[in-house]
């Protein structure tokens, strides 16, 4: 009985012993894991807060690399003002919020042409019946071996050839556009989501006399709209930092605002020293980055969900 005992008791006592040390490697291994996240976290935070430091620094401060600030001596919000204010005869005295119009409105366009035409492409990809369906699928995918840096002379000789380049008119919005209307990887995403649609309800439609456009707005767009989002806001990401090729082909007048942040607030006449004031162009880096931030914040749910869905099924 004695035996019986003590024997229970070993066992209770090696149970009590192996449950800390798996206690303690959770805690290890979670406390190595938020560490690692902490760090992470700092490394993509820093940058950000820097700019935003250096947003509300005096001209004075930011001129004086002797002695660098990590948080404003002179707290100084005008520079959001002076932002709109500035223009330079480099840039033709165009002011910022002539850029920035003009990257909302290639934004605007190229969002609204290109998810239209994504989810067109996708629907026919996925539920129409064609011969060389796949064929062409599988040619559009490995399009996507390309890079995109291939694609600029080829590009630019078309554009050139119809007059849009370096156009003093809307020629030089439409070679911003018109080339990049098509995004393959929106297409197989938009397909992948639309595989997932029952079949089921595409007969069930057609049998009611439903087209296959009606079908397309009223069932399958309203079932995909993960997948949609995560198009519109990927595509006003790419619009909104674009640089190399619109700083091609675009007029000065019409280039949008990564070309204007990245030759601005050099040279100034109050200081005349030719160096670039940080400060402002910070600033204006503020203002063109936190649109692209709130609408990350809002909608990553979607975005999410939409990548998620879409590799479910092929």
């Amino acid at each position: 009985m004695v035996q019986a005992i003590q024997l229970k008791t070993n066992q209770g006592y090696q149970f009590d012993q192996k449950l800390k040390i798996q206690r303690t490697g959770q805690f290890l291994r979670n406390f190595l894991l938020y560490s690692f996240l902490t760090v992470m976290a700092f490394v993509v935070i820093v940058p950000f807060y820097w700019m935003l430091n250096v947003s509300f620094q005096s001209s004075n401060e930011v001129l004086n690399s002797l002695n660098v600030s990590f948080f404003p001596k002179v707290f100084s919000p005008q520079n959001y003002t002076n932002v709109f204010l500035y223009s330079s005869a480099a840039q033709g005295n165009i002011d910022f919020s002539r850029y920035l119009f003009n990257t909302v409105l290639v934004a605007f366009f190229t969002t609204l042409g290109g998810t239209l035409f994504s989810i067109l492409v996708a629907f026919a990809l996925a539920r129409l019946n064609f011969k060389g369906r796949d064929f062409i699928f599988t040619v559009l995918l490995a399009t996507m071996m390309i890079p995109g840096e291939m694609l600029v002379i080829s590009n630019f000789v078309t554009v050139s050839r119809l007059g849009w380049v370096n156009a003093n008119n809307a020629g030089s919005y439409l070679a911003v556009i018109i080339p990049f209307l098509v995004s393959i990887f929106h297409i197989y995403l938009l397909r992948q989501t639309f595989k997932q649609i029952p079949n089921e309800l595409y007969y069930a439609a057609k049998v009611d006399g439903c087209t296959d456009f009606k079908y397309l707005w009223k069932v399958m767009v309203p079932m995909a709209k993960s997948s949609i989002v995560t198009i519109v806001i990927l595509r006003i990401m790419g619009t909104w930092n674009a640089y190399i090729w619109q700083d091609i082909v675009a007029n000065e007048k019409y280039k949008l605002v990564t070309t204007w942040l990245r030759s601005s607030f050099v040279d100034l006449a109050d200081t005349g020293s030719g160096r670039v004031l940080t400060n402002y162009q910070m600033a204006a880096t503020v203002i063109v980055t936190v649109p692209l931030l709130l609408l990350f914040i809002f909608f990553r749910k979607y975005i999410m969900s939409g990548v998620s869905r879409s590799g479910v099924k092929g």
